[in-house]
């Protein structure tokens, strides 16, 4: 594989990454970039803005995609399912490059073609097959068709790279069986940045943790965390924001939440707790903050102490 073609993958799958799989909203609307659009096919366009599909293993679907032409000019498309998974920035909606191994949506379901020129400001309808494997396991396999612009844009600056962009409705698949909710929190950790001296500037803490959806269905998080110093005082309670609104099967994303004004001097637990529907998990880590000039202090003390210590007992070893 050459660099520029290594160069040009990589632009592809970061151009998907950021495709207009339109947000999980309340409204619904068709996923869309400005020049076209994807959605299933309806009567009128955005009343049905994603796919939902339950089937049993073994059984074959049948439904329509529409591809939406908002330039003056015609546009060439391939067509492909994907496989979907939550980024590591943030756990946005993402989809697989249609060079990656796909497993289940992107596996499992074909449009009827594989390229398709739309012309200017019209629309075209194509039909798809979707079949679940017999041995397809239970719960939720989430993905897209997505649309794949056949053009190459170029990137600006001194290496030049081919982009190209694309835009997918979502398709939210279900298979039958025991729906299992799993959710963990792990690997809490806790950063502490801490002034010289106490009162001298301030302090702030960076808490990242890890947040599993162990089971087989799609949940939607909600994480507290909540902070407490010596004697179970209450430091800290709040609902964070940055997280997924969805949090799909068997996926984990790395998150972190900033403490501005985290104790200078204090000895506590900082504990995350998550919920979403029929499940409640939580973690905890313990914290120790002293200013940096008086804990390098008191870990001279400690140091000097223990070596004052061993030579008392080797002196008292030679006595006898």
């Amino acid at each position: 594989m050459t660099t520029a073609f290594r160069a040009r993958a990589r632009a592809v799958l970061l151009a998907l990454l950021a495709v207009l799989l339109a947000p999980a909203a309340p409204a619904a609307r068709a996923a869309e970039n400005g020049e076209w659009s994807v959605y299933p096919a309806a009567s009128e366009l955005g009343s049905r803005p994603y796919f939902y599909l339950t089937a049993e293993p073994g059984a074959t679907l049948t439904d329509r995609i529409t591809i939406g032409n908002k330039t003056a000019a015609p546009l060439t498309f391939r067509l492909y399912a994907a496989d979907a998974y939550n980024t590591e920035r943030d756990g946005g909606f993402a989809v697989r490059a249609p060079d990656e191994d796909q497993r289940g949506i992107g596996a499992w379901a074909r449009p009827e073609r594989e390229r398709v020129t739309v012309p200017p400001r019209g629309s075209v309808t194509v039909g798809y097959a979707l079949t679940v494997p017999e041995g397809a396991e239970p719960g939720d396999h989430p993905g897209a068709l997505v649309a794949l612009d056949e053009r190459v844009g170029r990137t600006g600056g001194n290496v030049a790279l081919g982009v190209q962009q694309a835009v997918g409705a979502r398709v939210y698949l279900r298979v039958k069986g025991p729906a299992v909710p799993a959710l963990s929190v792990e690997d809490v950790t806790l950063s502490q940045d801490r002034p010289l001296l106490p009162g001298a500037g301030e302090s702030s803490a960076v808490i990242s943790y890890t947040l599993h959806n162990r089971g087989n269905v799609t949940l939607n998080p909600e994480v507290a965390l909540k902070a407490e110093g010596l004697f179970g005082r209450d430091l800290l309670a709040r609902e964070l924001q940055k997280v997924p609104s969805e949090l799909l099967p068997r996926q984990k994303i790395r998150l972190t939440e900033r403490w501005r004004g985290s104790p200078q001097a204090d000895w506590g637990e900082i504990r995350l707790t998550a919920t979403a529907k029929d499940v409640r998990e939580s973690a905890a880590v313990s914290f120790f903050a002293l200013p940096w000039l008086l804990a390098a202090a008191v870990a001279v003390l400690l140091g000097g102490g223990g070596a004052w210590g061993r030579a008392r007992l080797k002196a008292r070893a030679r006595a006898r």
